[in-house]
């Protein structure tokens, strides 16, 4: 479950890749080391900065044109391709108990449908090359957190994709999930706004372990199908799988003991959270 840092990596350099989410904390970061080691990289973002250490090209990943034109450039660049690195994803304030509205349908059409596009414009050149598929999930496709429902929902459902193109590309193309927890990046700025903010409920990880497990996932000469990036998170990985009401209790344990020290006071959308802690029997 966990990455075996002894598993053997294949050369890194000349080895075509593409990373979403490429001006982000972990795209950029991803690139970088990347391309020093030698590999041709390619980067999609909405909105590139421009100071990439690699090539960076704009694209919407909501919208089906935006993937079409901007994968076919990244291909003709490249001349194939070997590594697909979705790593493109947003986060945001979203309780379960609220019907879905704007916020919940930005996160599902960036984070399932959009890793959906772009593999779905990349898979004939990952056949061909009998490339790679790396899925940058999180810890919450396996263990959801309160207040975060719509993340949570949209990365486990990145996973079921993730299971679905393995079995269907599986004689050509593998298919890794990689799943961080929190890496402090500006994903969390919106959650934090709206006085939501998970902190005490997730650790923030260091970027570089975060960096070092996508790719030693990316270059293993045999890749693992689920990896975690911590000894914590393997440990977490295993009871949400194994021992879920587990889980269940130790969560609702700790966002009781938030909403009784006050985390959420204030906060609109955790106000039937707090109120159902206050009243409880």
């Amino acid at each position: 479950m966990t990455i075996s840092f002894v598993n053997r990596r294949q050369d890194p350099r000349g080895r075509r890749i593409i990373i979403t989410g490429a001006s982000g904390t972990i795209g950029r970061s991803l690139g970088e080391r990347l391309s020093r080691a030698g590999a041709r990289v390619m980067g999609l973002d909405l909105r590139p900065s421009g100071d990439e250490p690699f090539p960076v090209l704009g694209c919407d990943v909501t919208d089906p044109a935006s993937v079409t034109s901007a994968v076919a450039d990244a291909l003709a660049e490249l001349g194939g391709l070997d590594i697909l690195v979705n790593n493109a994803g947003i986060g945001g304030p979203a309780p379960a108990e609220y019907a879905p509205g704007d916020e919940v349908h930005r996160q599902l059409e960036i984070n399932l449908l959009g890793t959906w596009r772009v593999t779905a414009a990349c898979v004939d050149a990952l056949v061909a090359a009998r490339g790679r598929v790396v899925m940058v999930t999180s810890r919450m496709a396996v263990m959801q957190l309160p207040l975060a429902a719509a993340y949570g929902a949209s990365k486990r459902a990145m996973v079921a994709y993730a299971d679905a193109l393995r079995l269907e590309l599986g004689t050509h193309v593998s298919v890794s999930c990689v799943y961080p927890s929190a890496v402090r990046s500006p994903i969390h700025d919106s959650t934090k706004a709206a006085g939501l903010s998970l902190e005490g409920m997730s650790v923030y990880e260091p970027l570089h372990g975060v960096v070092e497990a996508i790719i030693q996932t990316a270059l293993a000469t045999r890749p693992r199908r689920d990896v975690t990036t911590t000894r914590k998170g393997a440990v977490e990985f295993f009871l949400a799988r194994h021992l879920p009401a587990l889980t269940d209790r130790i969560v609702a344990r700790t966002l009781a003991a938030r909403a009784a020290a006050g985390a959420f006071d204030g906060a609109a959308l955790a106000a039937g959270v707090v109120k159902r802690h206050r009243n409880r029997p």
